[in-house]
Order: structure tokens, then sequence, then C-alpha cells
């Protein structure tokens, strides 16, 4: 998706479908005003209205997309209107597409041009790799917009590069997500990791089953031994750290497919197990967008990368696995495998001595039950950092929720015969998982991030969500990368 900014007025320049979005209570454009019932659109958040004005203005179709009442705009609201518009554009093949904001936006410029952007061209997401014999229609999409402003200045057009470069990253993460866990085995993952780093300035390092071996990341092999897709362990680094620039860890799961293993899932529990490995997406596009913006920081991606599958090789439950740490897990149930993979990641984190380490993970079905599709759960070792991304996703809208990390919830993983256990039982399986991870990350700042709910959705939350991966993530980290790297 190209986005570029333009000087003028939209009624005035030629398109195939001009998108307007317009303010509740307040007067349309006279050139248009007459064309339309006043009851048939009044402006509200998402509602939408096509016309044609047959030559009482330059564009062939206007939409207009409802904002709701200009003092009650949210960034959100505008990145929803400009998914609509996309989205509408795509359905009616427009050749050439314009967008503007009818009256002054109560916005800063900067994150206004990012939210159209990113509405833009996540709206325009479509993943239609193994689609044949699509209606034109269905296969139709719009490449550029051009977006229409009283004054073309400088802030809008930064908004505007920021907020493509975000969804690029969200759009890669979606790829990953949605891609069929046949097509995208361990090592595929770690082909894309080296393909990202041909793309953007980031060092990618691998580490093969021999070096796992050699290296004593037990979690990582024990999960991935019944599989013929051999783990990997990936490591994308962007920048060199400073005393300017300390080192932030970010550390996703990549369970490219979870069938349960031996304590295996029903069939419905395994329709959506290609996204096992959301965690892994997230890491990827907020490495590639953070390559992209040049952020002054220092970023260690770490994803550690396994299929759990079931042979007569597969890890049992009772096994005691030895970790990378040294510290040692008692199975109670191999479809808790994420957390055992992680446990390594987590301690080699250890070894950048960083400022904090975020963690994104599909890790519980608990997550879900406790807060749906509408945040991600959260959780940590530092009120602070959570504190700090917790802000950077009401700012981003892709809201989190805090859940306790006490003590009596780290007691109720200890194992009578290792040094932990990787269930805790049925009460507060979220949390009892954020308190297992809690165990390898030593004394550095530490946040959980549970998007088993957020991760995949069969029902979009969002207009500029799709059934399917979503890339969650990704925006929120990169708003927290920006401030922190100020």
């Amino acid at each position: 998706m190209d986005v570029t900014l333009k000087q003028g007025r939209i009624l005035d320049e030629a398109a195939d479908l001009a998108i307007l979005a317009t303010y509740a209570e307040e007067a349309l454009p006279e050139a248009i005003a007459g064309l339309i019932e006043a009851d048939d659109y009044k402006g509200t958040p998402k509602q939408t209205a096509l016309i044609y004005p047959r030559g009482a203005v330059v564009p062939r179709r206007v939409l207009l997309v409802g904002l709701g009442k200009r003092d009650e705009l949210k960034a959100n609201t505008l990145r929803q209107a400009a998914a609509i518009g996309v989205q509408q554009a795509q359905k009616l093949q427009a050749a050439s597409v314009t967008i503007g904001v009818h009256g002054p936006m109560p916005l800063d410029e900067t994150r206004a041009g990012q939210a159209i952007a990113e509405g833009l061209a996540l709206g325009a997401y479509r993943f239609l790799r193994y689609r044949t014999n699509l209606k034109p229609e269905e296969s139709f999409a719009v490449s550029s917009v051009a977006l229409l402003t009283d004054e073309a200045n400088a802030a809008t057009q930064a908004g505007v590069t920021q907020g493509l470069a975000i969804a690029r990253g969200v759009t890669l993460a979606r790829d990953l997500v949605n891609t069929p866990g046949g097509d995208l085995t361990p090592p595929d993952l770690a082909d894309a990791a080296v393909a990202l780093g041909q793309r953007v300035k980031v060092t990618v390092t691998v580490l093969d089953k021999t070096q796992l071996e050699e290296g004593g990341f037990g979690g990582i092999l024990a999960v991935g031994r019944a599989s013929k897709s051999e783990p990997r362990f990936i490591i994308m680094e962007y920048g060199t750290p400073s005393a300017d620039t300390p080192t932030i860890c970010l550390v996703g799961k990549g369970l490219t497919f979870d069938s349960g293993g031996l304590s295996i899932k029903p069939a419905d529990a395994m329709t959506t197990m290609k996204s096992d490995m959301g965690g892994s997406a997230t890491v990827f596009g907020t490495v590639q967008a953070v390559a992209e913006l040049g952020l002054p920081i220092h970023l260690v991606g770490l994803v550690p990368s396994a299929e759990n599958m079931i042979d007569g090789d597969a890890y049992r439950v009772g096994d005691i696995i030895k970790t990378l740490s040294g510290k040692t897990i008692e199975v109670l149930n191999t479809d808790a495998e994420g957390r055992i993979i992680l446990a390594d990641a987590l301690h080699y984190a250890q070894q950048y001595q960083p400022k904090a380490i975020i963690e994104f993970s599909t890790l519980t079905g608990a997550v879900i039950i406790a807060l749906g599709a509408y945040a991600t759960g959260m959780m940590g070792t530092d009120q602070a950092l959570m504190d700090a991304l917790r802000q950077a996703g009401e700012a981003t809208s892709e809201r989190v929720w805090q859940l306790p990390l006490w003590d009596e919830y780290k007691e109720m993983i200890k194992s009578e015969i290792a040094d932990i256990k990787n269930i805790g039982g049925r009460p507060a399986g979220s949390i009892t998982a954020g308190a297992f991870l809690a165990n390898f990350v030593g004394e550095y700042p530490f946040v959980h991030f549970d998007i088993a709910a957020t991760g995949f959705e069969e029902k979009p939350t969002q207009a500029y969500h799709m059934a399917g991966g979503t890339g969650v993530g990704v925006r929120l980290m990169v708003e927290y990368l920006q401030h922190y790297a100020k």
C-alpha cells in the first residue's frame, strides 16, 4: 500500500472513489448535502453512505464514513474509518482512491496521519495465497491512496510514513500466523527470519538441532523431538548496545503447530493451532518495523521454535526436563509445551543484561475465558514497565489487562520431584503459566503477554482486522519502543 499526501480539497480531486470521513451533528459539504436524505446518514462511528454525485463534484463516487462527535474523536475511530473506506473501495474495484476528513481534527497531526495510514494498509489486507478461481471483486487490491489535507505538512507526512512501516510489520505477522503449519515448520520460520535480515538491517542467527544439543536447550529439544521438522532457536538483533541504547529483549513463542503431544488435543481444538506461533510473529513484525523506522535502540528478538507432535519418541507425562538454566521441569501435561520452550529462551535473554524482557505467547486457553477477545492478558515483575506498556496499549487500541503475579501463585507450580511443574491445575491457569515463566528471567524486569485470545480471531473485533491472524502486539510494541527511545 502506498499513501501519498496531497494538499487540496477532496471533492475537487478526480477519483474513482473519494472516502470522506465526517463528524456527527455537523453539516456535510454543501455540494453533496442535497444528494442524501438527512435521516439516512448521521455520521455516527463506522456508519457509511455511498453517493453517486453525477457531476455535482469531481469524484465519480463519494463514500461517507462516520467518525462520531468531533470532540470525542480518537485515533482508533480514524483508523477504523480508513479501513472501512478502503474495504469498500476494493469491493467497488475503484481504480483511483482519495481519502480526507471534513473539517479539522482534534488530534495530533502525526498521530492522525499514522492512524489513517494504518487503517488503509491493514484494512486492505487479505490472505489469498491458497485461494483459487477468485472473483474480480475478491482479488482486486487497492495499491495506492491519496490523502487530501488542507496543508500537506511534515508532521502528517511523518505519521503516514510511520504508519505504513508499522502496518508492514503487522502484515508480516499476519502472514506468518495465517500460513498453515505444514508450510511453516520451525526450519521455515528460521528461513523467514533470514529473509527478514536480508530486507532490513537486522543480524539473524539460527541454532539448529545439533547446536541446541551442544548448548543444553533441553526445553526446546524435548518438545520438538517427536516431529520430523527439527526445532530451531532464532536470534534477531537490531542496533548495538551502549550507554545511550540499552537492550530490550523481545521473546516470542514459535510453536508452529501444536497437536498437544501425548496429552493430545480434541480435533476441534487443533483447527487454529497453526496460530500457536503468534508470539513469534509479533516479534518478527516488531523487529522489522523498528528496523524500518530506524529507532535508536538495541532490540534483540528471540524465538524458540518447535512442533509439538506425536511419535514413539515424544516426550511423556511424568518426564523431568533439564532446561538451559539448569532448572528442572516436571511434565504433567504435554499440551502445556509453550512455557517449556520459552524457559530456554527467557534464560538465554539474560546474557544480554537487558533493561527489560518482554514476551508474547499464545499460552493458555484460560485467558480466553478470563478476558475474551478484547484484551490481552498481561503480568510481570516490574510495575513501571507494565504501566508503560499499558499506556502503549491504550494509545494503539491494543488494550491489555493486568493480572496478578503474587507469591501464592508461584507456590502452585512447585513440584515435589523437580524444581517446578509445567501446570498448576485448573484454577488461575493463565496466572500460573506466567508464574512459571518468571522462574527463568532472573532479576531482570519482565512482562508476559498472553495473546491466546487476541492473536487469532474467527470473528474480527476491529474494522482493520480479518478472520485469522491479527498481528497483535506489533503496534503496541512499536509505540512503547518509540517512547522508550526518546
